[in-house]
């Protein structure tokens, strides 16, 4: 992908004046954005993942009565729970879509202009007419794509971002409307961190909302410190307190200024690792969710070049996160030290999440060992 030619996608913005001039800075709708659009994913199948285990999906009903009032429930749903769809007021969200479906996920990486590590995932929302979720507003960018019908949006910058109070979803308590825009099939509104935003379908629509991965500061740091000590683990580090002109105390209860001191030092010392420190985000970053199912097979040992010859090449499964950096290949929560040709090579699998025959042979023997065993595991296929 070149980053500074123009794209339809975004309204004939390069990635790269688009990432200068509208990324966590301020919306941006592009009418559009990809011509005679047809929904990859049709009313009934969207329904039928909605009845699967592994899949997360809510049901949003809005109900009128002396004033609007919500219910949310959480599926799985079989068919036969959704509301008729002559009923108005509701709608289905069905998570990660892009994880179910080949065509969803190439929309997914049409925004491969943004770093992968922010990359979350595909959320398709059904609605009948009048159906929404409320004014509400979220952490992380998104872009709202219109897949069919229409839907009328009102964005704004709220200042007061306090919610509602005893609802099941976080609506807004005072919401000001600063645009409105109607969109249609192929229409696209991308919205930073924080603009607030209500969609309501007009008639029955479809909409896919691709979003993005905000960690949260406390969130991150708790879990970069406890795989950051798992690592450190392995390094061996035994470097005990010691206080050899510690004084007799009359207040035993009291904490030590040295041991804190001692405490704070090594917290510094271990963020400042930063070669720990990238593993363990890494690591984190590709993190599968909870509900993530790999479908294994049988690992081939002893596997050699003389038995590639069937093999047209590498493709990750719509599921497998992959990342890198200097030193590491991070997927799906473990990472491997790689150099030199393996590196490059596993470098532009995570990129272009596949790798041709060609320079599939050209890895060594030990990385196809490694790659073999990821096949095993359902990351990836051949």
């Amino acid at each position: 992908m070149t980053i500074d030619s123009p794209m339809e996608l975004l309204s004939g913005l390069s990635p790269e004046k688009f990432m200068k001039q509208h990324w966590q800075k301020k919306p941006l709708l592009i009418r559009q954005a990809i011509a005679d659009f047809k929904p990859l994913v049709d009313r009934s199948e969207l329904f039928a993942l909605a009845g699967q285990e592994d899949v997360q999906s809510r049901l949003v009903i809005k109900t009128e009565s002396i004033q609007p009032g919500w219910k949310l429930k959480h599926g799985p749903f079989s068919r036969r729970s959704l509301p008729s769809l002559k009923t108005s007021g509701w709608t289905l969200l069905v998570q990660s879509v892009d994880s179910y479906n080949d065509k969803v996920h190439e929309l997914l990486n049409k925004f491969r202009f943004i770093p992968a590590a922010r990359l979350d995932d595909v959320m398709i929302s059904f609605a009948s007419h009048g159906g929404g979720v409320g004014p509400h507003f979220d952490s992380y960018d998104v872009f709202l794509f219109q897949a069919s019908g229409q839907r009328r949006w009102r964005i704004g910058r709220s200042e007061d971002l306090s919610h509602a109070p005893d609802l099941p979803l976080k609506i807004l308590n005072k919401f000001v409307p600063e645009h409105e825009y109607v969109l249609d099939p192929g229409d696209m509104l991308y919205l930073p961190p924080l603009w607030a935003h209500d969609g309501e379908a007009i008639g029955e629509c479809m909409t896919y909302s691709i979003g993005f991965r905000a960690p949260q500061r406390l969130e991150l740091v708790s879990e970069l410190i406890q795989r950051m000590a798992d690592s450190a683990i392995d390094i061996a580090d035994f470097d005990w307190y010691r206080d050899p002109n510690q004084r007799a105390v009359a207040s035993s209860a009291e904490l030590p200024t040295e041991l804190v001191n001692f405490a704070a030092h090594s917290l510094e010392k271990a963020v400042a690792n930063t070669e720990l420190l990238s593993r363990a985000l890494g690591e984190y970053l590709t993190e599968p969710n909870a509900t993530t199912i790999f479908e294994r097979s049988v690992l081939v040992s002893n596997y050699r070049l003389d038995k590639l010859k069937d093999i047209k090449g590498i493709q990750l499964n719509r599921k497998t996160k992959m990342l890198f950096d200097r030193r590491h290949i991070f997927i799906n929560g473990e990472s491997f030290v790689v150099s030199g040709a393996d590196a490059k090579l596993l470098q532009q699998l995570a990129n272009k999440r596949n790798l041709d025959h060609r320079n599939f042979l050209k890895l060594s023997i030990n990385a196809k060992d490694i790659v073999n065993e990821w096949r095993s595991f359902g990351w990836i296929s051949y």
